[in-house]
């Protein structure tokens, strides 16, 4: 997998910044959960889509400061809606971010 980094941070912005790849993990983990709920009400999912959006935090440390997930499934009936979301928003990705996990550095 390649990552780069934007051209005003030195990189050549030939493949996804580390925190696009973040933000991106957090999209599909949320577009899988939300397939997987319209396939167990069988429901289309050909035309579902997640747009993701994020700005950084303006203070530091360096970080995101916030993410906007739009979930597009067209013909969702309106009762179903709540479920969606439901699911949605209790993919692996957002659970880790709001228990976030221990996480070790170590040089070896």
């Amino acid at each position: 997998m390649l990552v780069d980094q934007q051209a005003d941070l030195d990189g050549d912005d030939s493949a996804p910044t580390p925190t696009e790849l973040f933000v991106a993990s957090l999209a599909s983990c949320v577009a899988f959960y939300a397939g997987r709920y319209l396939s167990r009400h069988g429901l289309p999912r050909d035309d579902l889509r997640v747009m993701a959006e994020f700005t950084m935090a303006p203070d530091r440390p360096v970080r995101v400061g916030a993410i906007r997930l739009r979930v597009s499934a067209p013909g969702l009936q309106e009762e179903r809606r709540a479920g969606l979301l439901a699911v949605a928003s209790h993919c692996t990705v957002h659970n880790s971010l709001h228990q976030p996990p221990e996480v070790t550095i170590e040089l070896s």
